[in-house]
């Protein structure tokens, strides 16, 4: 089948292409998994390794805190008991002690300071990374950095007012001595 696609190939890049789609023709048939180092795969923003791992451990703090403060308003139904035994695993802490609500509230706010600590560590990082990138593009195209400066951010904004409301309120302010 090769002689007959690569007989038509016009260029280097064309017999490329064909090669390609019968290696991965041929690993696919016989199920060996194909590296695509080196060709492009088109995720070129692909989410950092330990960016998901603390996000996984954000969500997992939250389940608890979330289970803990059930078993604080007196849910006791054998999962959450589970979970608050895990909160208090390695500890000297027991669920029939008498001071357990103070242990469970200091829990949770312990469990928001470590939330707090790592969406910090994500933001820091955000943040740097974005001025990195800012820094690269002044230093080589300038023009691009300007337009993304320059567009407005969408998500988050609201709904647009309508014309009338703001003609309205700078007729009034414009009013104001």
């Amino acid at each position: 089948m090769l002689v007959t696609y690569l007989e038509g190939s016009r260029d280097f890049c064309e017999t490329d292409s064909i090669f390609f789609g019968a290696a991965l023709a041929v690993c696919r048939i016989i199920g060996a998994k194909l590296s695509t180092a080196g060709r492009a795969t088109g995720q070129s923003s692909v989410i950092p390794a330990w960016r998901i791992r603390i996000e996984e451990c954000i969500a997992k703090a939250r389940a608890i805190i979330v289970r803990l403060i059930c078993f604080r308003s007196g849910n006791t139904r054998p999962r959450i008991v589970r979970t608050v035994r895990m909160a208090f695993a390695g500890t000297n802490v027991s669920l029939s002690q008498p001071d357990i609500m103070q242990k469970l509230t200091e829990r949770i706010d312990d469990l928001k300071q470590r939330i707090a600590a790592w969406g910090k560590r994500i933001r820091r990082y955000t943040e740097r990374s974005t001025r990195f990138n800012q820094n690269r593009l002044l230093q080589s195209y300038q023009k691009r950095l300007y337009s993304s400066l320059e567009r407005p951010i969408v998500s988050g904004t609201g709904p647009a007012p309508y014309q009338a409301d703001t003609v309205a309120f700078w007729a009034a302010s414009d009013q104001s001595p």
